[in-house]
């Protein structure tokens, strides 16, 4: 006997299936399959900034370049500073005829920088020409070029806001340079600061190389003298140390660029040290971009000088008519060899010549620098007219100067060669034996087949 089926109650809902029993699960309903999302296309203008900024950041550009211009202007500046030598008191010290009272008072209305303001004494301008004298000689030869950037560009500033008036157009050039070098790797080759990092690399044998750089009591040593020297002088309230006003920047006084400077190296020699990875990284990316924007700047002033030089000569009327080289050939204080002076300026189609040729080299110049050749061509031109200038109008240091300038645009595959020759030679010079290795310890040349191109500067 079955009992009776029992009454659906009210309300309650019936299985969707009632065929199927009730201890069976009832399956969830199918979720949606996701789509993957379509892959990101950067656009044009996104692939052109990142390239820029892996351009910008990805490497120190033009180390050999940077290499002469350090090489260059510290060599230009210490010959200056030693053929000067029996004659530095009358040019910067205590028997000027500029005397320090009036150029305290200049340096009050202009805003420069100098340190020989600091003290009368003659021991205080001894001291700082020979501090001058010796930083010249150490950032030629590429030793601690962080530090003696530094120290070169004070001494130069120093002694040249002091008598501002008997300064030329390669003085002027300099005191640019000296500033835009501080923010260079410019002893990446041809440096001793090269030498001790590849020697310091292969001492390392398999260990972190800059850890092991990063250990230099010389130079921590260097770094803490400096400091305390820099604290005395902010402490004595000398004169051009101001934190936010009259520096080289606006609102940026010389106190603030000088100790952050100091800062700067000592960070880097803790990051180096003591905090591998990105912290590395991030700081060196920082040190590739101020070189690259340094050495930017210094291609726009040269730039710049040749272009205003020859828009300016095309408004004198005698460089209209071909005859402006004649007129400084034919006077004394500019003729160091009357008979040569004489024999070239007696030939009217060569003053000609020369006159027209320097005006259309110097204005064609920035022009010219997209085309490899012919700006090639035009900086051996530009080299010859500054050592013509050094030999018929005795105006040496000026010519080395501008030489300089334009070795910023030299050819990289020009100096490679080079480097490689001078290193066959020492090699054979002072080496007992064996075959002559090339340069080491210096960065791979850019050429046409490396991937990188030619640049503006080779």
């Amino acid at each position: 006997m079955t009992s009776p089926t029992p009454q659906q109650t009210p309300g309650a809902q019936q299985p969707a299936h009632p065929t199927e029993p009730a201890d069976v699960p009832q399956q969830a309903p199918a979720s949606p399959v996701p789509q993957e999302p379509e892959p990101y296309e950067e656009t044009r203008i996104e692939r052109a900034i990142g390239r820029g900024f892996r351009y910008a950041t990805g490497r120190a550009l033009a180390p050999y370049q940077t290499a002469v211009i350090r090489i260059g202007f510290s060599a230009t500046w210490l010959l200056f500073l030693l053929r000067e030598w029996p004659h530095r008191a009358v040019l910067y010290g205590p028997d000027s005829p500029w005397s320090l009272d009036m150029a305290r008072r200049l340096l009050g209305g202009n805003h420069a920088f100098s340190v020989l303001p600091w003290s009368d004494s003659r021991g205080w301008f001894e001291g700082v020409y020979l501090l001058a004298i010796v930083a010249a000689a150490l950032l030629m030869l590429g030793w601690r070029t962080r530090t003696m950037s530094v120290l070169f560009m004070v001494g130069v500033i120093s002694l040249q806001n002091r008598s501002i008036f008997i300064g030329d157009g390669g003085d002027n050039v300099i005191h640019l340079m000296s500033m835009y070098l501080v923010l260079t790797r410019c002893g990446q080759v041809w440096s001793l600061d090269a030498r001790r990092a590849k020697r310091v690399a292969a001492a390392a044998d398999g260990t972190d190389g800059a850890a092991a750089g990063s250990r230099d009591l010389p130079g921590v040593i260097l770094w803490a003298v400096l400091g305390l020297a820099l604290a005395v002088a902010q402490v004595g309230g000398n004169y051009g140390l101001s934190w936010f006003d009259n520096g080289p920047f606006p609102h940026i006084g010389w106190s603030l660029v000088l100790w952050g400077l100091w800062a700067a190296h000592g960070l880097w020699w803790a990051v180096q040290r003591y905090a591998p990875g990105e912290p590395r990284v991030v700081l060196d990316t920082v040190a590739k971009l101020a070189h690259n924007g340094a050495l930017l700047v210094i291609m726009v002033e040269v730039c710049l000088i040749y272009a205003t030089a020859g828009w300016y000569k095309i408004q004198g009327s005698r460089w209209q008519d071909g005859t402006a080289v004649y007129f400084p050939m034919h006077l004394d204080y500019f003729s160091p060899w009357p008979a040569l002076s004489e024999l070239l300026g007696s030939n009217g189609v060569m003053i000609m010549l020369i006159t027209y040729g320097t005006v259309i080299v110097q204005v064609a110049f920035p022009f010219t620098l997209f085309n490899r050749r012919l700006k090639n061509v035009l900086l051996v031109m530009m080299i010859c007219e500054h050592l013509s200038i050094a030999i018929l109008l005795g105006l040496p240091f000026f010519s080395l100067a501008m030489i300089t300038a334009d070795a910023v645009f030299l050819p990289t595959n020009f100096l490679t060669w080079l480097s490689a020759r001078l290193s066959g030679l020492r090699e054979r010079l002072f080496s007992r034996g064996g075959p002559a290795s090339p340069a080491g310890g210096e960065p791979d040349t850019r050429t046409e087949h490396s991937g990188g191109g030619h640049t503006l500067v080779g």
